[in-house]
């Protein structure tokens, strides 16, 4: 039987579980060790960012758990339920961005959470949301096909309709409408999830979380390793201009963070460390960088 009550204690052992075993995976591929750094929340709860900056492989990778609280929802998680701006809250979960240096190699997004409200004479309101999503500076079509495979994977246990929902999702959410341009070549994202009861909808964010080794360290490990140049480099700093503009001006995580008093340095760990921006640049017409818009930044079905 499953329970209707949900049990955030749970959630907290898994996702903790989940980051360190995250970690140790990048640490044997990268060589080098993350570091720990420990932070409270004044208003309430707190977490653990890890980190690595120039590495063997990643340039940066972040790995973060964080648990906090509050008396009074922000608006950025009230903003489709307006019956629950003012409640307490809290929200859990593990994010994490890796930023290879080689150009070939994408860059990753996967997050997993879970956020609850509580008021006094009330049933509480709770919800799981993240996803995983890839963006590529160069396109493989093995790559994507292979990230979106497991990603179906992931969450079709739970229901045959899922992937397809969670995939169009994505599509929608890593959109740049001020570019009208996909950030990458998407993955899955759900949010305001409990269709499943707690213990089924528990289980379908645990295979997501779980999933993301398979999904992703597969093609670090093809494209780690071949040789690039200044000019591969260069397109990858332009395209991670555009990661950062979904960041900072999209990203629902983003904003929640900084508007509920998020520890900054965490939140925007996910950052690239070298970006640039050009005015009206185009890529040169049939070259690999031109290849990347016409061909992997379109949404279409990779299966």
């Amino acid at each position: 039987m499953t329970s209707i009550v949900p049990t955030p204690a749970a959630v907290k052992t898994y996702l903790q579980g989940l980051q360190q075993r995250i970690v140790t995976a990048l640490e044997e591929v990268d060589g080098n060790a993350f570091l720990s750094d420990s932070w409270e929340r004044p208003e309430g709860g707190g977490g653990t960012s890890r980190l690595l900056e120039e590495g063997n492989v990643f340039e940066r990778a972040g790995v973060g758990f964080s648990h906090v609280t509050g008396s009074s929802l922000p608006p950025s998680a009230a903003a489709n339920r307006p019956e629950i701006a003012g409640r307490a809250w809290q929200a859990m979960g593990v994010s994490l961005v890796l930023h290879p240096r080689n150009p070939y190699a994408p860059t990753v997004h996967m997050n997993v959470r879970f956020f609850s409200t509580s008021a006094e004479g009330e049933d509480p309101v709770w919800w799981f949301g993240g996803g995983m999503d890839l963006t590529p500076y160069y396109g493989f079509t093995e790559d994507a096909q292979h990230f979106h495979r497991s990603c179906r994977d992931a969450v079709t246990p739970f229901g045959d309709a899922l992937y397809p929902e969670f995939k169009q999702w994505c599509d929608r959410y890593f959109y740049l409408k001020h570019r009208q341009e996909p950030r990458g070549i998407g993955g899955i994202f759900f949010d305001d999830f409990n269709a499943l009861g707690f213990d089924d909808s528990f289980n379908m964010m645990q295979s997501v979380g779980d999933h993301f080794l398979d999904a992703y360290l597969p093609l670090l490990e093809r494209r780690k390793d071949i040789p690039y140049g200044e000019q591969e480099r260069d397109f990858q700093a332009y395209r991670r201009g555009r990661y950062v503009e979904f960041n900072l001006v999209f990203d629902r995580g983003t904003l929640f963070g900084l508007q509920s008093g998020g520890r900054t340095e965490s939140i925007l760990m996910s950052m690239p460390p070298v970006v640039k921006w050009r005015y009206n640049w185009q890529p040169p017409e049939h070259s690999e960088e031109a290849r990347l818009y016409s061909e992997f930044l379109v949404h279409r079905d990779w299966l």
